[in-house]
This record gives structure tokens, sequence and C-alpha cells, in this order.
């Protein structure tokens, strides 16, 4: 055990010792009664500007674990927390008469392989597009003006949607799994800051190399992943999953973790035809706003700005009105804006980032939360309203794959188009002025012009009318989820163990990764290796 000390606030570029230093004499710990230290979590507070500060989290392992309780019992800044590393258990009985596989290698289905492999188990893959350095090369191409493909793109194939996009980390879940996750990834190439900045990311260019490493460690221990197989079908039989059927192949499997993300819509829809249990769920859509990445760092740093001590801006901003939420999303400090469709005939924009984010722009999604009652509650009719959308913007934008975009003045006066910019899009594709309300519903316009007018009053930046807004932003997450029981199997089929965001159960890398090292364990609790 040890304890972990926390609201050390101290000035920007103090060293990691004296950081330590400070959170040992906050709790009162002598640095001799403490056997091992080290930072465990770093974020920065630039509320004034005039005083922008870290406050840090420290560990402490001490000799003597009843101390540690007593010291955490009478100060609030101390907990006890464990440190002692993951080790997933086998415990279950039965032996698989067919393979233990998973469909999709992002996150989720990486982590679940990876967990599997190392355990013993020779897990099969199923990704239905191609590997990384292929994946980058037609994802490259044809925002170079090439031909789209709908098997490999910016959502579909290794590393899935996440290796096109700033690679963050950052997670609202409170689960002892993240560190196991963040130790993982670091082990297999990722930047080691990962272990203790709150808002970490690895970066677009670095996290291809990760998720190849961790690839290699899956075949290496016997496991096998098979690039361009779509799993076309899920074969049940008395309530229990016994195969799955793809290129003309029907191959047998015990247990099959799903972990297709939340783009696989014709995977929705050959669940839905078999009656496996699924739930509409919210999302929410918008567009991307992008700004100069110096109007971001004057609006958080003032005169501070470009002090080489502190990071490059980032925000998250949000407001409710009668319970419609509009809020920024998956910002991109240092990036660009990029097509991510899945589907022919559609213009979807994403944010990517590399590690460095010294891009001259910054951008973010700027979205509007939707409900089930939006569009009109049925299991798919989320899907088919997002899909709309995106249409949509390929007729407004000429039926080409440039994005409608608008200046934010504008977009303000209900007109649309591109007046006085003062930021170049990066839209690889290029981008046609047009009015959003011709693209999106009334009701996420209306919500946005209510949202830029409140976040302008919290961010100068967000004042800026020249700022471009490039639509649409529709896979924020999955708009359905595949409910589970208390053992992690689907509700309605046994061996079928939905997974990650496209399960409706995760919001981004770290939480996906989490859920399926979790979703991993749930069948070494019901299955033998191999």
């Amino acid at each position: 055990m040890a304890i972990i000390i926390s609201g050390v606030s101290l000035p920007v570029g103090t060293g990691d010792g004296d950081i330590i230093a400070a959170a040992l004499k906050k709790a009162g710990i002598s640095r001799k009664c403490a056997v091992r230290t080290g930072i465990h979590k770093i974020s920065l507070d630039a509320r004034k500007q005039n005083d922008i500060r870290t406050v840090s989290s420290v560990w402490a392992e001490l000799e003597s674990p009843e101390e540690e309780r007593k010291i955490c019992g009478r100060r609030d800044n101390c907990a006890l927390v464990d440190i002692s590393p993951f080790v997933p258990v086998i415990s279950g009985e039965k032996i698989p008469e067919g393979r233990i596989a998973v469909a999709g290698f992002g996150p989720g289905g990486m982590f679940a392989a990876l967990v599997l492999a190392e355990a013993g188990y020779c897990p099969v893959v199923f990704e239905r597009g191609a590997d990384v350095d292929s994946r980058t090369e037609a994802v490259t191409g044809f925002w170079k003006g090439g031909s789209f493909s709908p098997e490999t793109n910016v959502q579909f194939g290794e590393g899935g949607a996440g290796t096109f996009s700033d690679g963050k980390l950052t997670t609202r879940i409170k689960d002892p799994l993240c560190r196991f996750v963040s130790a993982r990834l670091v082990e297999m190439g990722a930047p080691e800051e990962i272990l203790t900045k709150a808002k970490p990311h690895i970066g677009t260019d670095r996290l291809r190399g990760v998720v190849k490493n961790i690839r290699k460690r899956i075949t290496e221990l016997g496991g096998e992943v098979r690039f361009n197989s779509r799993v076309e079908d899920i074969i049940v039989r008395n309530g229990s999953i016994c195969g799955v059927a793809m290129n003309g192949e029907e191959i047998p499997v015990s247990a099959l973790i799903l972990a297709v993300g939340h783009s696989a819509r014709d995977t929705f829809e050959m669940m839905y035809s078999k009656g496996i249990a699924m739930e509409p769920k919210p999302f929410a859509v918008g567009a991307r706003i992008e700004h100069t990445q110096e109007s971001v760092n004057r609006s958080l740093y003032g005169i501070h700005s470009g002090d080489p001590a502190l990071p490059v801006g980032e925000y998250q901003l949000s407001y409710t009105r009668n319970g419609r939420g509009v809020y920024t999303f998956c910002m991109c400090p240092g990036g660009t804006v990029v097509p991510a469709q899945s589907e022919e005939n559609s213009v979807v924009t994403n944010g990517m980032s590399e590690f460095a984010r010294d891009g001259k722009n910054a951008n973010a999604a700027l979205v509007v939360s939707v409900s089930p009652d939006d569009f009109g509650g049925g299991v798919l009719d989320g899907v088919d309203f997002v899909r709309k959308i995106e249409r949509a913007a390929f007729i407004a934008a000429g039926k080409s794959y440039a994005a409608p975009a608008s200046t934010v003045g504008a977009f303000l006066e209900g007109k649309g188009g591109i007046v006085s910019p003062t930021v170049t899009g990066t839209y690889a594709r290029g981008v046609v002025p047009c009015n959003f309300d011709d693209v999106l519903p009334p009701f996420v316009t209306d919500m946005m012009r209510v949202g830029l007018g409140v976040f302008s009053k919290r961010m100068a930046c967000f004042g800026d009318k020249g700022a471009l807004l490039t639509a649409p932003e529709t896979r924020t997450s999955s708009p359905v989820r595949i409910p589970r029981r208390e053992d992690m199997c689907s509700l309605s089929v046994k061996g079928l163990y939905p997974c990650g965001e496209g399960a409706g159960y995760a919001g981004g890398i770290m939480s996906a990764a989490v859920d399926g090292v979790r979703q991993a364990c749930a069948v070494m609790r019901e299955f033998k290796p191999e």
C-alpha cells in the first residue's frame, strides 16, 4: 500500500524532487520514513493568469502500514491506495470448443487480446481494416484526393479510430486499471510522461508504433491477428455463440469479445436482424472549431503566453440549458481537422495532433447532446439520424468529400459562408462555404450558437468571428448500447462479450482499453486456456 498526497500547488517549473519534498512536508511525513516516493499526477492550474501553477499528487510508501493508515485517517489530503501491480487471474474451468476470439483491433480489442495472449489463450483477432502501415497509406492517399475505402479508413483498421487522433488518454473513470494500461503503453513505446501527466496524450505519430508493438507481442505469444477480416455474421445455437462467418469462412468460437468501435453500423444492423439485445443511447453532434494555437494560448495564459515553461494550451468547455448540453470535445492542440468518414458519399470531421502538438492551429469538436427522444427512440434510429447528417454534408459540399464550412460570425448570423476568416483551415479535402442550417438540425445549430456566446465570455478566442467551423462532427460516441449481464456477456447471447465504445461502455482510448482488460478477465473466469 501507499499514500497519495494530493493538492500540492507550486509555481510552474518546480522540479520533481522539490514537489515530492513539499508533499511530504504537507502530509507531515519525515523523508527518512518514506521507503519509496514518486510523482502520481501533475496538472496545470491557469485559472489566475498572474499566478499559473502546477497542482500535483505524490505517492509515498512508508515502512509501517499502520502509520500509513494513521496519516490517512487524520489528513484530508491523504488517501491510502494499493500500488501492487495488476495480475489477471485464470479461474475458468470450461474447456473451449472453438477459438477465443476478438472482433476489432482498436484499444478495447488490442488490450483484450494482449491480456488473453499473456495468459496463454492464443486469441484470434478479426480486424475488418488493414494493418497500420497499409492503413496509413490508404488514409493519407484519400486525404490527398485519392479514392475512399469503406473498410480501411480513419474509423477502421489496426489501432481503431484513436490511431488518427491526438492519442488522448484522459478519462473520467476512476479505475485502478488505468495505471496498468498506461504502464503497458509505455512498455510498448508510448512516452513515459503519460504516467504522470493529468492530461496525457501519445500523439498520432507515436501511437502508430505502439499499436504495432502490441500486435507483435500478441503474435509472439501465439495469438493471431487477421486483417481485412470483417465479422459478417455471428452464429448462435441454443443461446450461445458457436462461430463467426467472414470472407466465406465459418470459424468455430467459444467466446467473442466484440470490440468493433462506434462506427461499425453494418455490424449493428446484422446484430439487430438476429435479435441480439441492443438499445439506443445518447450521443452528440456538431462541428469542429479551429482557432490559431497562439490565440488559444493567449486566452489561457495572458501575458505569459509563449513562456516555454508552459504547455501548449488546451481547454474543455461546457454549458447546459433546459437539459440540453453544448460542449467542446476531443480538443487537439497544434493539430489538424481530418476527414473521418466510414461510408461512401458522406462527410465526417475529426481532429488529430502529433505528439509535439506544434501545428499552427488548434481545433475541437463543438457539439450538442442528442437523446433518443430527438431521433425516434428505435434501436437503430440514432444511426439513421447521424447518417442523414453526413450525407446532407456531402450534398452541401457539392457531392464531394470537401467539408461544409463557415466562419463563426457568419454562422451566428444564420447566413453561413466564410467571411473575413482569421484562421486558415486544415481540412485536407478542402472546404465549401455553407449554411450549417442546411446540414444540422435546428436544435443543434441553435444550441451551438448559445454555446459560442457563453464560451466567448470564458475564453477570448471564442469571441473571434473569423474562427472557422467545419462540419459535421458526428462520431463522438456510439449511438447504440449492447447491454450485458453481471458476467459481462450479452443479455441475449452467452459467450458474446460486448466491449468498448461500440458497445456503449467507453468514451475514449483509455476507457476502451480498460474495458478490454475487464472483458478478457471475464473470459478467463469462464474458460481455461486453449
